[in-house]
């Protein structure tokens, strides 16, 4: 064991590890990258972060750089749970549900804690959090913080960003900090502290007032955007100041959460449940839009496409038997509505007359059971990210791109342009409502010639999201993958603003380095897996 190792290990409380296996099972999450870290530390509170932290702020003050990873269950698709120094694994030990107030909903947790465990908890109290991610049942609460996650219901209720009230965070130096929205007479209180806290307070303040300009670009034309750091909603026109934002989507590289403080919604477990078919992608987009256009959203949008159900057909022919048939529609859009009952007769009365508009053949069901039948055609992307094909295999790559939903059908019209110029399978499903679409090239990584075809696909797919007025990530996050094409999401003004806030909290480069800021395609390049695999996720079915 090497000598931070023993170092650490005598000052924590949670356990130590530099074994080859251990470091080896961590060297890989969700993405297609692989880093082996110098040793593992589960801690078992807020202390042993912030000891772990202070220890490599130290080290780096004498010039030894050694980075510090947060990590909960590794679903990342982009590889932001991944790192060469010291990773922290948070479910082993701080994984609690802290309180929770049944009244207002208001829930503490740690950030180990399993999504799936505290929705159940909440649904107990006929509440639920909303912008889980598909992954919810085998991922973690810290996760879906550090990537804002969203999901089918964020088309209705928003993101993760939009929930959380306040964060416990234990800075670059070990410093423990408590974001949440200040008045103007408490931030200069902050803005007055002679603590690393307070040099954070007064250049951020400073960094926004500076750069109001150039932070108006921030505001794209789409409904979720994970890309980059959130700094729009920091400092609001009423001198209110809060970096609960910031840290929201940061990915673990301005700081480490310790604790998590959600608002939570009303649980209604009764809902009206759509299955609609269409014989073109431009009928779908136009219901898509349509039933945007009502007054109350849907709780969900969610579709497949035609190539979807005919691969799924291929790999699994009794899989959605007796709920699609062939000839297989171009797309299939799934409409939930859940909102209280009377409110909800009208929207679906509503959005039947859409879809009747539209819609070349549709399903109306309102039984649990019967919805849960339909839903197994959404679903169906799990048996895509799960197959192989001799050594090809599904690999995410580009498949988090989101658009303004009026641009959907061009969107999909151009992935699949662009696929067939690469002589690629494609399949597609996603968030329709939200022109936020996801896919998987058949790939084998181990082949060079396969390597280089997948960022020739990178280039020329965010290039297409780009032009359409879209981000390069919706719900996952910048991370590895993605962190090379941010600057030509925002362009060098408001890159040069986040490498600033990066510099302002990070200012030794040991918080998760090598994502979202200062990243290339030369840098990841060489992180390639030789071979992609789920083996970490297969005690669950793993979704998109």
């Amino acid at each position: 064991m090497s000598k931070v190792a023993h170092y650490l290990q005598e000052h924590l409380l949670g356990e130590v590890m530099t074994s080859a296996d251990a470091r080896n099972y961590f060297a890989t999450d969700g993405s297609i990258f692989t880093i082996t870290p110098s040793l593992i530390v589960y801690p078992r509170n807020e202390n042993d972060v912030r000891k772990a932290a202070r220890f490599t702020w130290q080290l780096a003050e004498r010039g030894r750089i050694i980075p510090i990873t947060p990590r909960g269950s590794g679903t990342d698709h982009g590889g932001a749970a991944l790192g060469n120094g010291i990773m922290l694994v948070f479910p082993a030990h701080m994984n609690r549900i802290v309180e929770l107030d049944p009244k207002n909903g208001i829930v503490v947790v740690e950030p180990g804690l399993n999504y799936g465990r505290l929705q159940q908890t909440l649904h107990t109290h006929e509440r639920f959090l909303p912008p889980f991610p598909a992954s919810y049942e085998y991922s973690t609460i810290g996760g879906a913080v550090a990537n804002n996650a969203a999901g089918e219901k964020s088309l209705k209720y928003g993101t993760t960003r939009g929930y959380v009230k306040s964060l416990r965070v234990v800075l670059a130096n070990g410093e423990v900090v408590e974001t949440l929205r200040l008045n103007k007479r408490d931030l200069n209180k902050k803005l007055g502290l002679n603590t690393f806290e307070g040099e954070i307070y007064r250049a951020v303040d400073a960094l926004l007032e500076e750069n109001r300009q150039h932070l108006e670009k921030l505001d794209m034309a789409v409904t979720k955007n994970a890309a980059g750091y959130s700094l729009a909603d920091v400092k609001r026109q009423d001198g209110s100041f809060d970096l609960t934002p910031l840290i929201v989507g940061s990915q673990g590289t301005l700081g480490i959460i310790t604790e998590i403080t959600m608002e939570t919604e009303v649980y209604n477990p009764t809902k009206d449940l759509f299955l609609a078919e269409f014989d073109s992608i431009e009928n779908a987009e136009k219901a898509v839009l349509a039933l945007r256009d009502l007054p109350y959203l849907p709780s969900a949008i969610e579709m497949v496409d035609g190539q979807l159900l005919e691969l799924v057909d291929r790999i699994n022919p009794n899989q959605l038997k007796g709920i699609v048939t062939k000839p297989f529609p171009k797309a299939v859009l799934l409409v939930e509505f859940d909102d209280v009952d009377r409110q909800r007769k009208k929207l679906v009365k509503r959005a039947q007359k859409i879809i009747e508009d539209y819609a070349a053949h549709h399903e109306y069901e309102t039984d649990p059971a019967a919805q849960a039948r339909l839903w197994k055609v959404r679903h169906a992307a799990s048996s895509v990210l799960s197959h192989s094909e001799g050594r090809l295999k599904a690999i995410p790559v580009i498949d988090d791109g989101v658009v303004p939903p009026e641009k959907l059908a061009e969107f999909v019209t151009g992935v699949y342009k662009l696929f067939a110029s690469l002589q690629l399978q494609i399949a597609i499903w996603g968030h329709a409502g939200d022109g936020n679409l996801h896919m998987q090239p058949f790939l084998d990584i181990a082949q060079i010639g396969d390597r280089q075809k997948a960022f020739r696909l990178m280039d020329e797919y965010y290039k297409l999201v780009l032009s359409l007025g879209g981000s390069t990530s919706g719900e996952h996050g910048d991370s590895r993958l993605r962190a090379p094409y941010l600057q030509q999401v925002y362009g060098p003004e408001i890159y040069a603003v986040f490498q600033k806030i990066k510099q302002i909290f990070d200012p030794y480069g040991t918080l998760n380095p090598g994502v979202k800021i200062g990243v290339t395609l030369g840098d990841i390049k060489p992180l390639l897996r030789t071979e992609y695999t789920l083996r970490h996720f297969y005690d669950h079915m793993p979704r998109s």
